[in-house]
């Protein structure tokens, strides 16, 4: 696992072996495989932590407040197939498992065989120590397509995994706080006199 491309959930320093010995663990955790690029995010939520794991259980709202996720579409219990904004306008597509639903706690997943981008992962939900709300935890492990340079595109359009992930914890903090996400776009008014 190259150290310089991983990133930790509070800010941005690298989650690497020589600052997080459990790196290993960690990698294990969300069924890494050997040259994955491995992601974490972490933002606390006043609300509970029960009712944030209900909301993301329903994989149908993700796109609310994920902007690169198209659609959710629930197959059967542990099975779904998702829909992505890939760079320059293109769509890419997978199914994908649940291997371990703690309810209330973790919900872990991997893609399926034959996926676009083979990804893996675990969201966990926290009780804050501060008895402040939920400590929301998302690691991701993901295999770019393209190698480096499909993840330099990535980049440049904004879709790359690491910033996805901030900007949408970010978008769930304030679905899940106030009911809404808000957006840079004005909204429609009377012009100006």
């Amino acid at each position: 696992m190259a150290d310089s491309i991983s990133q930790t959930a509070h800010g941005d320093a690298p989650l690497s072996a020589a600052h997080n010995p459990d790196l290993n663990a960690l990698h294990d955790s969300v069924g890494a495989q050997p040259g994955d690029v491995l992601v974490g995010r972490s933002v606390t939520i006043n609300r509970p932590r029960e009712d944030l794991y209900d909301f993301w259980r329903d994989f149908t709202n993700l796109p609310r407040f994920m902007a690169n996720v198209h659609s959710v579409s629930i197959v059967d219990a542990l099975h779904s197939h998702w829909v992505i904004e890939a760079p320059g306008g293109k769509t890419v597509q997978w199914d994908s498992k649940i291997v371990r639903d703690q309810p209330g706690y973790l919900i872990a997943w991997e893609s399926l065989a034959g996926a676009s981008v083979r990804n893996s992962g675990q969201v966990e939900f926290i009780d804050s120590p501060d008895d402040r709300g939920t400590v929301v935890r998302v690691t991701l492990a993901y295999d770019p397509p393209g190698g480096a340079v499909g993840k330099l595109i990535a980049k440049l359009y904004q879709k790359e995994p690491k910033i996805q992930a901030r900007q949408d914890l970010r978008r769930f903090k304030q679905l899940m706080e106030t009911g809404e996400v808000s957006t840079a776009a004005p909204p429609d008014a009377a012009p100006r006199a």
